[in-house]
């Protein structure tokens, strides 16, 4: 008797496809999961190799930070303030490594002034400090990294950004692993206030050059479930929750106790909505 091969029936067919179907949505969660924590690890080390950079490079400038706006002010017959600005100053250390100047999750860059979010990348075309072979005067510079503007070697007020509130110099600063130097952002500068009131929604404060007030807001972005990822001047790098960003040394005379801080009296309540959740300084 000969024995014929038996297929399978359409309805173990469906069964087994059901199973697939069911262990790829327990799966698929879990291994995004995975990916956002490999992310958030790959930007923190980008973020610690920052740090690194700027202690070369103020070891290479007896202590001082880049000037950033402030360059023309240091540099009379120079017109281009641009030159000062870290993606320009920093450069010679960094070299061509773009990619260091992107987080992980935010790769892909904002198209205009309407379009922008919590994990896209800012763009603006600056004066070209540094032209590589066949490179323009002026550059492109694409990033999601922002560094805080107080550290600058100012020489003079920036409109109402007094000059002594500036660090200047790493030898100046106190009580360095809370003074920021870059971090998260959503553009590739800030002069952060401790009087900056966070936005009612997470993407109400939009992208780019947004004036004098509010720039708190810049990196107080969702990136890395609830935290953002920070440099300081100690050359540390460590993850800053949302509302921990208020008790931060910005700059001089910056308020670690300020109104939106426990110790300032501020309460949960207080809080917009999407910040609530989250863990308060």
């Amino acid at each position: 008797m000969t024995r014929r091969n038996r297929g399978f029936t359409l309805i173990e067919l469906l069964v087994v496809i059901a199973i697939i179907a069911l262990l790829m949505s327990i799966l698929m969660p879990a291994l995004a999961r995975v990916r956002k924590q490999a992310q958030s690890v790959t930007c923190m080390s980008q973020i610690r190799t920052w740090g690194l950079l700027y202690k070369l490079y103020t070891d290479d400038n007896s202590g001082f930070f880049p000037e950033g706006w402030g360059y023309a002010d240091q540099h009379p017959g120079t017109a281009y303030g641009e030159y000062g600005l870290w993606m320009n100053s920093l450069r010679p250390y960094y070299k061509d490594q773009w990619k260091l100047l992107k987080c992980p999750t935010a790769t892909r860059v904002v198209l205009g002034s309407s379009d922008w979010g919590t994990f896209k990348a800012w763009y603006g075309t600056f004066q070209n400090r540094y032209p590589a072979a066949g490179e323009a005067a002026s550059k492109l510079f694409e990033g999601s990294y922002g560094t805080s503007n107080w550290i600058d070697n100012m020489a003079a007020n920036r409109g109402a950004r007094l000059k002594e509130w500036f660090w200047k110099s790493a030898q100046n600063v106190t009580t360095p692993n809370q003074v920021p130097v870059i971090s998260d952002n959503t553009w590739h500068d800030g002069w952060p206030l401790d009087t900056d009131t966070p936005v009612a929604m997470p993407l109400d404060y939009g992208w780019g050059d947004k004036g004098t007030t509010g720039e708190m807001n810049q990196c107080c972005i969702d990136r890395h479930n609830g935290s953002v990822n920070f440099a300081f001047a100690d050359w540390s790098a460590r993850r800053v929750g949302l509302k921990e960003l208020w008790t931060l040394r910005w700059h001089r005379a910056f308020k670690v106790n300020g109104p939106w801080t426990k110790a300032g009296g501020v309460s949960p309540d207080d809080w917009p909505q999407w910040l609530r959740k989250y863990k308060d300084y």
